[in-house]
């Protein structure tokens, strides 16, 4: 009893102790072209790095400083400020990409006091930028993952003195693609690029670059999950730029929206996911730039390309350094190579390229995307015509994917529409049947992917892949 009373009476000790340990981080300054009556949030490891959460808002002291003190256990955190997304996410000197701030937490009453340089969205003065890229949104918003970020067009020098309809690149993290003030090691200078071949004589392209989601990068751009580093949320990022983005674009911009005149493009784990997207949406995506892809990320993007098979010609271009990562990068590369060659595309799809002075680096990527553009969208140029249907499909259908009813859209001008569904390896799941109503019932399906083939009377005049959902 004695000895319990005094356990207690040290537990009581310490209490005080327990309830004053916290960590302070104080800003004294914030930059000067903050925008006005703006909140500012810390998020990091402490809070699952949620970049608006109320909990996490610092208290402005009136000062021009601002500060939070947070409860939590020692040990070392991560950290950064937002104005409540990370399209707002705070950046280095120059108004560009800042890796996480790093603090080792002691666990008792401690301080920290820091500056806030600039924020991405607002950016430095050492824009890099040429004058026909802009920003779309700072904060477009993603429903597949309830997110928000910052989206970025590029269009071609002609595009408001003519009534061109362009091909469209999708390129992953944006930050890194036009602007040296935004990346975070150099730019890969795709305007630049692309002003020079248009000066050259290129029909010019339209390119649409994405942020990368920071802490949730890695997440984002695998639709498989890594034990050490995360990701899994690949597919709903890939359904954000089939289903919301690329209608978006399609809809405000004068595009040849066919999949032979869309692409999409990325470098490291930028290049996982876009090959894994082009892949899974042959029937959006006709061409595919994969610069030193971090296939080490997952095993599973072998057998994806394996099991999901060639359901459309395709151009992709694999390229990486032969130094890269003493050259296992190269070593993926080859085995990519061969896995998409066993699955039905033929040498001339693919395009296999691994300079001897390659690194993993802007630099790198940056010298190599002219060459590899070239050849994704060579006999895919603009077409000089104001018809809105120029380059599309004669029709099309919506949605994809679904989880049982699929419209026929687009020029509906058949005279006996019919439909008949099958399988991915071919297995007739649904005989030829009237098309009514312009619908498609698939309810009664297992979830998986089919063929639906559409018939004008006995004549098959077109075929798209449907992804079913329930």
């Amino acid at each position: 009893m004695r000895n319990q009373i005094m356990l207690l009476g040290a537990l009581l000790c310490l209490l005080p102790a327990i309830l004053v340990a916290q960590l302070t981080i104080k800003v004294s300054s914030i930059p000067l072209n903050t925008p006005p009556n703006s909140t500012i949030y810390a998020a990091g490891s402490f809070n699952g790095w949620e970049s608006g959460s109320a909990a996490h808002t610092l208290t402005a002291n009136g000062d021009g400083t601002y500060q939070i003190t947070l409860n939590i256990p020692a040990g070392a955190i991560e950290y950064k400020f937002t104005r409540g997304s990370w399209a707002t996410v705070e950046g280095n000197t120059n108004g560009g990409y800042l890796p996480n701030r790093t603090l080792q937490y002691n666990g008792g009453v401690q301080q920290v006091e820091v500056q806030i340089l600039s924020w991405e969205d607002v950016g430095g003065a050492n824009s890099t930028a040429t004058d026909n890229v802009s920003i779309i949104s700072n904060e477009f918003y993603m429903p597949q993952l309830n997110r928000y970020r910052r989206v970025w067009v590029y269009l071609p020098p002609d595009y408001d003195s003519s009534d061109k309809r362009y091909p469209v690149l999708y390129m992953q993290d944006g930050q890194n693609v036009f602007d040296a003030a935004t990346s975070f090691s150099g730019e890969w200078e795709v305007d630049e690029s692309l002003n020079e071949l248009f000066d050259q004589g290129d029909g010019g392209i339209i390119v649409v670059a994405i942020d990368n989601g920071g802490a949730n990068r890695l997440n984002e751009y695998s639709p498989w999950v890594n034990s050490t580093y995360g990701g899994g949320q690949g597919d709903a990022y890939v359904d954000f730029m089939v289903e919301t983005l690329k209608p978006h674009i399609d809809q405000h911009f004068r595009t040849l929206s066919d999949r032979l005149h869309t692409g999409v493009m990325g470098s490291s784990m930028g290049g996982l996911i876009s090959l894994y997207a082009a892949i899974e949406h042959q029937d959006v995506f006709g061409k595919a730039g994969v610069f030193s892809p971090a296939f080490w990320f997952s095993n599973q993007c072998y057998s994806h390309v394996s099991t999901t098979g060639k359901d459309a010609d395709m151009r992709i271009h694999l390229m990486a350094g032969q130094p890269e990562d003493n050259g296992s990068v190269v070593a993926d590369l080859e085995a990519m190579y061969n896995t998409l060659d066993n699955a039905g595309f033929n040498s001339n799809e693919l395009f296999l390229e691994t300079p001897s002075d390659g690194q993993h680096s802007e630099w790198f990527w940056a010298r190599e995307f002219p060459d590899a553009y070239q050849w994704l969208f060579a006999g895919s140029g603009a077409v000089n015509t104001t018809d809105p249907n120029a380059g599309q499909a004669r029709f099309f259908l919506s949605p994809n994917p679904t989880d049982s009813l699929v419209f026929l859209k687009g020029d509906l001008s058949l005279k006996r529409p019919r439909w008949q569904a099958f399988t991915a390896d071919g297995k007739e799941v649904r005989k030829l049947s009237t098309l009514r109503n312009n619908t498609i019932d698939l309810s009664g399906l297992a979830n998986g992917a089919y063929v639906i083939v559409i018939f004008d009377g006995k004549k098959a005049v077109g075929a798209e892949k449907i992804i079913l959902r329930k």
